[in-house]
């Protein structure tokens, strides 16, 4: 009987643990807080967006960081493969907005509690508060793992330490450093899916305000970079929100680049071209003719936004609104749909939801997650130099790049 150690409880743990238990291995499992799964926890706002409904090419469009090294792994097991195995452990499940799916309870603990049940099922030895020192390699093959409390014997050991983003809940790196020490390369570490921080010091005054149905763009060089559509919302540094943390993966990567000048592109009103915003704003200066500027857009923005957006026009919000000149409601119109930011950086990586980076993909095999360094040694989760957007992505490459490593580690080739 093959003797597997998973290093790290997360999704991408719990999975591997759970199929190399399922496959017949002896499988222990070692994480290093008090309890599995604690990021998985925290997803989808507590709630656990375990997957995607998307095609699979869906997913690997929305994974920005080497999407294309997952073909492999999600031939073998798709979204489809991972809720067949998850509702015939009784988990039942439910698709909101934009495919997102979650558990049906919007527990992520029941999730957990669920790989728990199936862990003692498959008799994993699941070790806690046991952090892995090192891993042992002789004559270029796995043979040993090395805690701060043991030495584990072991035919395959699979790295499962999640990226260096949300660091309260283990994810600190670990990885990276046990894969250095025998050998594997590791590329630049940095956030993806993270705030952004802006230059203009109004976002203070704003703090906390939401807004929908916005289009978000990224400008540099004078062209579009990238662009989103949906819910956004400013803060006391900058910007946050769903579109902004899918963006910020392009920033990223701008932000690496020589002397980068990069804006943020807000169009308050994306639905209406701007000779129909135009006529709207007509209609409401008709309705509020003898008002203050100030007082006359309440109709069409949120009452702290709109100090903003005069300001940015240049207008002055105490002019009534019959002197309004068609040059100055072109301004407002321009404004309304090119609110712009700069860009001054992204939030440090230990506040971003994912970490882009990680072991290099070179050096693994994308069928069987295995080393192509070190037999035996398989990497499977967000150690990996793999980011997707939110939206059950990057939960789904945990789980299914965990499921090939087990499988192969378990059955070599055969499988």
């Amino acid at each position: 009987m093959k003797q597997i150690v998973v290093i790290g409880g997360g999704a991408a743990g719990l999975m591997a643990a759970v199929i190399a238990g399922r496959e017949g291995a002896r499988v222990i499992l070692l994480e290093k807080m008090n309890m599995v799964g604690k990021k998985m926890g925290i997803t989808g706002k507590g709630r656990c967006n375990i997957t995607n409904s998307a095609d699979m090419t869906e997913f690997i469009k929305n994974t920005p960081g080497n999407g294309k090294f997952l073909y492999g792994a999600y031939e073998r097991f798709s979204n489809e493969d991972l809720l067949e195995l998850l509702h015939s452990w009784g988990l039942k499940t439910k698709v909101e907005r934009g495919g997102r799916v979650f558990p049906e309870s919007d527990s992520a603990l029941e999730v957990r509690n669920i790989f728990m049940k199936i862990l003692k099922k498959y008799k994993v030895q699941v070790h806690l508060n046991e952090p892995v020192t090192s891993i042992t390699v002789e004559d270029g093959r796995v043979v040993g793992v090395a805690t701060d409390k043991e030495q584990y014997a072991c035919d395959a050991a699979i790295i499962c330490t999640g990226g260096a983003s949300y660091p309260l809940t283990g994810s600190t790196g670990d990885g990276y450093a046990l894969a250095k020490k025998i050998g594997h390369t590791i590329t630049d570490i940095r956030p993806s899916l993270v705030p952004i921080v802006t230059g203009e010091s109004w976002v203070k005054d704003i703090m906390g305000l939401s807004l929908r149905n916005v289009e978000v763009s990224v400008i540099s060089k004078n062209k579009l970079q990238a662009k989103q559509f949906g819910e956004m919302m400013f803060t006391h540094f900058g910007l946050t929100g769903p579109t902004i943390l899918s963006l910020s993966h392009t920033v990223g990567k701008l932000l690496r680049k020589k002397n980068p000048q990069i804006t943020i592109e807000i169009n308050l009103k994306p639905a209406l071209t701007a000779e129909v915003l135009d006529k709207r704003l007509q209609k409401d200066f008709d309705l509020y003719s003898k008002k203050q500027l100030a007082n006359g857009m309440k109709d069409l923005l949120p009452v702290n936004l709109i100090p903003i957006v005069i300001n940015l026009a240049e207008l002055d919000p105490s002019k009534p609104i019959n002197q309004i000149t068609k040059e100055e409601r072109m301004r407002l119109c321009h404004v309304l749909q090119h609110m712009t930011l700069t860009v001054k950086e992204l939030r440090p990586v230990a506040e971003a939801i994912v970490t882009a980076g990680g072991i290099s993909l070179k050096e693994f095999s994308p069928k069987t997650m295995e080393s192509k360094l070190v037999k035996g040694l398989y990497g499977a989760g967000e150690v990996l130099d793999i980011d997707a957007f939110t939206g059950g992505y990057n939960l789904q490459a945990a789980f299914s790049t965990g499921y090939v490593a087990a499988m192969h580690a378990v059955h070599g080739d055969e499988e």
